[in-house]
């Protein structure tokens, strides 16, 4: 028997909870049995991180109502204390190009939105949001359940073909950010056909990829197979929340996933509005590294060419 029909047949094998769409999200798993601090909880084989995505039609340019839109889906969803709940890239405005119209600098709406919001329910939230002036910053903020910041990253490449790098400038590195003990990195969109940043994510111990997104629907089938293939190749979770609806120049098709570090399918939403869950075991995927240690095997004189 090869390794990959050993891991393949391993009981112990990511017991996840199997894919839903977004109107139902799932009840918690019944094997939940002791609570433990934070955001992980253990039953009698799994340690296990529950995340939550939030996919919704962004407003165009209007806060006050993307964030009553979000209240309300995590009204209904109703996070455990300590999950991990992902918005979409720039949740609050839609992706403008109008830095003036839709930064977070002077009034610091959104982000005191979500601070409020972590604290309210004890959760982590990584969402998009904008800053600066002139040329303006698309980043993912990293909130923990006291309403801090946790870690800040800005988006590596912008998308040029819709002159995103005239209006926004570019990030300077990968971030991992720990939640309690796991290693997470978040990245932007177009940041996800770029293979390299997550092979670094990966070096640097990234278990957890989190990519928020506007991807449009004409390449639907890219978010998914690009997804996928972050996942496999790196052997992590992979986290893909994407808005869905209209802006005034593009349609969204949603589609946001959560999957596993073989390329298996955990939760998957549709074209609407929605919250999709699910929970992580990450002692299975160290144990699966551990098995068939791919990683250990990366050249990292090709990472630095």
């Amino acid at each position: 028997m090869n390794i990959d029909t050993q891991i393949a047949t391993n009981p112990r094998e990511m017991i996840l909870r199997p894919r839903f769409i977004p109107q139902f999200y799932a009840q918690r798993d019944t094997v939940r049995q002791r609570p433990l601090m934070n955001n992980c909880w253990r039953s009698d084989k799994l340690l296990l991180m529950n995340v939550i995505a939030c996919q919704f039609d962004i407003v165009w340019t209007d806060k006050v109502a993307n964030h009553a839109k979000i209240a309300n889906l995590l009204k209904e969803a109703n996070p455990a204390a300590g999950s991990v709940v992902v918005l979409p890239e720039m949740f609050a405005t839609g992706f403008s190009m109008n830095v003036a119209d839709v930064t977070d600098d002077a009034d610091q709406l959104t982000q005191t939105f979500l601070r409020d919001l972590a604290k309210r329910y004890g959760i982590h939230i990584i969402a998009g949001i904008v800053t600066g002036s002139d040329k303006g910053r698309n980043e993912a903020v990293v909130i923990d359940p006291t309403g801090a910041e946790a870690g800040r990253y800005c988006k590596l490449f912008p998308f040029s073909p819709m002159q995103e790098d005239v209006h926004y400038s570019s990030g300077d590195d990968v971030i991992t950010v720990s939640i309690n003990g796991v290693s997470v990195a978040p990245f932007v969109c177009y940041d996800l056909r770029f293979p390299e940043i997550f092979r670094v994510a990966a070096r640097r111990g990234a278990e957890l990829m989190v990519v928020i997104a506007n991807f449009p629907s004409p390449r639907e089938r890219h978010w998914v197979s690009l997804l996928v293939a972050r996942a496999i190749e790196n052997q992590a979770f992979v986290v893909g929340v994407n808005r869905c609806g209209c802006d005034p120049n593009l349609e969204f098709p949603g589609h946001s996933m959560i999957i596993g570090p073989q390329g298996e399918i955990l939760a998957e939403a549709a074209s609407d509005e929605g919250v999709i869950e699910a929970d992580l075991d990450f002692e299975s995927l160290r144990d699966y590294r551990q098995r068939f240690p791919v990683l250990n095997d990366i050249r990292d004189d090709f990472l630095s060419k």
